[in-house]
């Protein structure tokens, strides 16, 4: 039997020393485009509650997506113990109602309304790197592991191109994404 856990350690921490090294000029250049690709999505064009991310070690930046779309309803997530708890963020005030939360990931102050998580049409899932079956690699903690099985809406893993790999390992408690979408295809 395979040690997955071994194995998707190891590939975690190959990967993430890849995207460290993503020059930043570059990084930003390939977030942008990304954006773009997303915003001319149909499924985000029609898409009007959505769950997403802010990028943390060099992940995707999609600042620009949801400032573009402010009218959209955007939910964000808090590390608490260990679950992620959705808070519904005002674009406008999105500076005014961020802070630096669990791990040093930027997340939704705690008394920002909840997001109703039945309505939601669209997740951007951040991920180290996701398969060509759709799988993701995370990194380690298990919140989207035991987050996504009850999750409703349509799971999109949001990563550059280059963690775009043919394989992950993955356990039986991983949920294949609907979509994997990078800076080259969608």
């Amino acid at each position: 039997m395979p040690d997955f856990p071994q194995a998707k350690k190891q590939l975690r921490r190959v990967l993430l020393t890849q995207r460290r090294q993503i020059p930043d000029q570059i990084w930003q250049q390939k977030s942008q485009v990304l954006c773009d690709r997303i915003a001319n999505w149909q499924i985000f064009q029609e898409a009007k509650n959505i769950l997403a991310f802010s990028s943390f070690r060099q992940e995707p930046h999609l600042n620009s997506l949801w400032q573009k779309f402010p009218d959209k309803t955007w939910g964000f997530s808090r590390c608490v113990d260990k679950d992620l708890i959705w808070h519904q963020v005002a674009i406008a005030d999105f500076e005014r109602n961020m802070r630096s939360g669990a791990f040093g990931i930027l997340e939704p102050c705690h008394d920002l309304p909840l997001m109703n998580l039945e309505n939601i049409d669209l997740i951007l899932i951040p991920a180290v790197a996701c398969d060509r079956r759709g799988y993701r690699l995370g990194y380690g903690g298990g919140f989207y592991d035991r987050w996504l099985p009850n999750s409703t809406g349509f799971k999109a893993g949001i990563i550059f191109d280059d963690f775009y790999i043919d394989a992950i390992p993955s356990d039986i408690w991983d949920v294949p994404l609907d979509a994997i979408i990078t800076e080259k295809q969608r």
